[in-house]
């Protein structure tokens, strides 16, 4: 039984989009004196929302000088307990104006409002709320007894979560004591724009916190500065790999989250009802624009018909469209050269001769679509079982033993996230242990919570955020 939903469009009016944005640097929004100027489109109309400023190499330096002289002259050497109550009142801003950020989130970026509204949103607040609570307790936190702040950290993250990344970054660098220059992905500047002016409202002194807005070259001057102490980035293998080669024999401590093949596995005497759930959130959650989607799906041989025929029937149901309505389940891809990508792997997985399956959907006439896809009948050869597409397309692969769910499941460059589906507390155990992932979830997926740490293995990256963890990156100890 399916039921039709009216429109219910979450209202644009709480949100004022200025016509321009300059660069946040020493508490203030400036023109940039050396860059240039490019545009935010909303990728579910095309429409542009702003034109912001790309920060050329004198603007990176500009802001990499701010947080060096705030670091030195007052934020370094405040009392822990004082930096909390800044970090506390960042928090609580981001709460009262969660709804004015979850609709420029969704405008932005793509993602339904009920995403940005009760995931991204929510969990960018309880991470500043997490380490403000750590801010006069880094002795306790089991990295030496007297451990110091490290100076400067670049920051540079992605565009498939843009305020929680800025949270995920700036949080625990504040908190134990260092300074930021964070630049935000091109495609999605603007929600850490919005947070610029929340730091001025909550008094935040200037120069803690700089947003250098721009493409690759801005981020590639952030991250080669010299007065830079730490470099903390999110985003593709490739790119990751250039900043390691980049940051080689320098002082400079480097964190990398990077891409993902996750597995979803689920075994025979799983729920199956909450499995689909979880298959589901798992690749189809903000478009499948997530480093640790489940986006290959390992089921045990005796249930892979069963799985699959309430797979398609639970797709079926998938709402396709409108980011601002709250019936929406999948929203619009991020941008033009996303969805180009998406396709081209797409295409490659029919040409190699797995078959393709997409529930019937009217995609509207403008923006940047693509339909949630299900691959049948691939094998561990294929491009779409070895290569992360970040979009909403989930391969499937079938297994007959445990042992041969393990191999397929680390039979990949990746090692950022896995799931496991069983009735059996012990297997779930056993299961873990042997997957080469970072995060593994049992009998859920893409749960995350600012108390736990989030990182990879292998070519998904080095070092951990979130928890008491991810304070190490950003103290000397």
């Amino acid at each position: 039984m399916s039921f039709e939903y009216a429109p219910a469009p979450e209202s644009r009016a709480i949100v004022d989009i200025k016509p321009s944005h300059g660069l946040f640097i020493n508490g203030e929004f400036v023109e940039p004196t050396d860059g240039t100027m490019f545009k935010s489109v909303n990728p579910a109309t095309e429409e542009v929302l702003s034109e912001v400023a790309a920060a050329g190499p004198h603007d990176v330096d500009r802001a990499v000088t701010a947080a060096r002289a705030a670091y030195e002259k007052v934020w370094g050497r405040m009392p822990g307990a004082t930096r909390a109550k800044y970090l506390y009142r960042i928090a609580r801003i981001i709460a009262e104006r969660s709804r004015e950020l979850a609709v420029l989130e969704s405008i932005d970026n793509g993602k339904p409002i009920r995403e940005s509204r009760d995931v991204d949103i929510p969990l960018a607040s309880a991470h500043f709320f997490y380490y403000a609570g750590w801010a006069d307790k880094l002795e306790h936190a089991g990295f030496g007894p007297d451990p110091r702040p490290l100076g400067v950290a670049a920051q540079v993250i992605p565009w498939n979560f843009p305020m929680l990344m800025l949270a995920w970054k700036i949080a625990p660098a504040l908190a134990a004591g260092n300074t930021v220059v964070l630049k935000p992905a091109e495609t999605t500047p603007l929600t850490a724009l919005l947070f610029a002016e929340i730091c001025q409202q909550a008094g935040l002194p200037a120069g803690v916190v700089n947003i250098v807005t721009g493409a690759g070259e801005t981020g590639r001057a952030l991250v080669e500065h010299q007065g830079v102490d730490k470099v903390a980035f999110t985003g593709s293998t490739e790119v990751g790999r250039a900043i390691a080669r980049s940051v080689a024999g320098t002082p400079k401590r480097v964190t990398l989250e990077l891409g993902g093949k996750a597995a979803n596995i689920v075994f025979e005497d799983a729920p199956i009802d909450q499995a689909i759930e979880g298959i589901v959130n798992g690749i189809f959650f903000n478009q499948g624009h997530v480093c640790c989607a489940g986006s290959r799906l390992l089921v045990q041989e005796s249930i892979a018909e069963p799985v699959l025929e309430a797979l398609r029937r639970r797709m079926s149901q998938l709402r396709v469209g409108d980011p601002l309505d709250k019936n929406t389940d999948v929203g619009a891809i991020n941008s033009a050269a996303q969805l180009e990508r998406i396709r081209e792997l797409s295409e490659v997985g029919a040409a190699e001769g797995a078959e393709a399956w997409s529930p019937a959907c009217d995609l509207p006439d403008r923006g940047y679509w693509f339909r949630p896809t299900l691959f049948t009948g691939v094998s561990q050869a294929h491009r779409i079982a070895r290569e992360e597409i970040f979009g909403p397309v989930l391969s499937v692969l079938t297994f007959r033993t445990p042992a041969e769910a393990v191999e397929k499941a680390n039979n990949t460059p990746y090692g950022l996230s896995a799931g496991v589906w069983t009735e059996k507390g012990s297997r779930i155990l056993a299961i873990a242990d042997q997957l080469r992932a970072g995060v593994v979830w049992a009998n859920t997926f893409n749960k995350f919570d600012p108390t736990s740490p989030f990182g990879g293995y292998k070519e998904s990256g080095y070092g951990r955020e979130g928890g008491r963890h991810g304070l190490e990156a950003y103290l000397a100890h």
